[in-house]
């Protein structure tokens, strides 16, 4: 059984069903991978796990039955006394294009690696196959928070875990770009796999192009980057070769979580065995479904199967890069 920790934040979701409704919901980038890991799990023999920290108030009740129905193992998730989770407001253009809204800055989750639990949390870390995190994880810590979440990770990784992280970048999170460059290049120093976004990364670091960006990543000593294109697919670099993995794109109806759906499902068929051009053909057919329906997370009836032999349209492999980086 190949055992994963997702470590981030969940919020409460309110979505405008029009000008004046709004839909209840939980969501979050690393819980939205979390869930669709989860639907996945019994197909790779795999055990999912969330890690944060929510209030002792209804909606955080709610949260935990909601993760438990999905196969989410909810231990390491701490309540602490008088806190809440954060709140989002989504709206959604015609485009299917969301913008955000977020009440946050108190949210119970920014004290998951505080004084008081960091020790016993940064323990029970160690032995987990897997961690995955993402940028929008380490933005709601503090800076000493951030150092006990960085060395949690060199503790893991020295144990044999891999960390898989998403450079997913909010500027709405940062006091300003310096700090989130700074922030996640020391993240992307302790990671074995890295699965950002084109854009999100050119924002951040001005990259020309989905093969400067991988190559500036393994320079990193990331061994395994998937670069993340929206409808025009990914560049997989791992192994010394790249590989574009395109996808067919339908109509989009809300593009919430997309991103987090391709890394659920490209992780899940990695842990399935699945070679990386394979397993990029999983996460485009799961975010394909994803953007097809409202919200962040989809009913469990309408998710994919995860097919493990099965690639998209034939992956056409570019120049070599990173060569004698580490294979995850």
């Amino acid at each position: 059984m190949t055992s994963v920790a997702c470590i981030g934040e969940c919020m409460i979701e309110l979505r405008h069903v029009d000008d004046d409704s709004l839909a209840l919901g939980f969501g979050g980038d690393t819980l939205n991978t979390a869930v669709y890991l989860a639907r996945y799990a019994g197909a790779v023999g795999a055990r999912v796990h969330y890690v944060t920290a929510l209030g002792q108030d209804p909606y955080s009740d709610a949260m935990v039955r909601q993760w438990e129905a999905e196969g989410i193992g909810t231990d390491l998730v701490q309540r602490l006394e008088g806190r809440l989770p954060g709140l989002y407001f989504i709206r959604t253009d015609d485009d299917g294009e969301r913008s955000f809204t977020y009440y946050r800055s108190a949210a119970a989750a920014r004290e998951m690696f505080a004084a008081g639990a960091a020790a016993t949390l940064s323990a029970q870390l160690t032995g987990f196959d897997w961690l995955y995190l993402s940028a929008v994880s380490v933005s709601i810590l503090d800076e000493q928070s951030r150092r006990v979440l960085w060395a949690a990770l060199d503790r893991a990784r020295a144990g044999g875990t891999r960390v898989a992280f998403d450079s997913n970048y909010r500027p709405a999170g940062w006091p300003d770009a310096a700090a989130a460059r700074a922030a996640v290049r020391a993240t992307l120093r302790r990671v074995d796999l890295a699965l950002p976004s084109l854009d999100d990364e050119q924002a951040l670091f001005g990259d020309a192009d989905a093969a400067g960006c991988a190559a500036r990543l393994q320079r990193l000593g990331v061994a395994e980057v998937v670069v993340k294109q929206g409808r025009h697919g990914c560049l997989v670099s791992a192994g010394g070769s790249r590989q574009r993995v395109t996808t067919v794109a339908g109509r989009a109806v809300d593009t919430t979580a997309a991103g987090d759906a391709f890394n659920a499902g490209y992780l899940a068929a990695r842990i399935g065995g699945a070679d990386a051009a394979a397993a990029a053909a999983c996460g485009h057919r799961l975010a394909g479904a994803v953007v097809g329906h409202p919200g962040a997370i989809i009913p469990i009836g309408v998710t994919p199967p995860l097919q493990l032999g099965v690639s998209a349209a034939a992956p056409r492999r570019e120049d070599h890069g990173g060569a004698g980086a580490r294979q995850p």
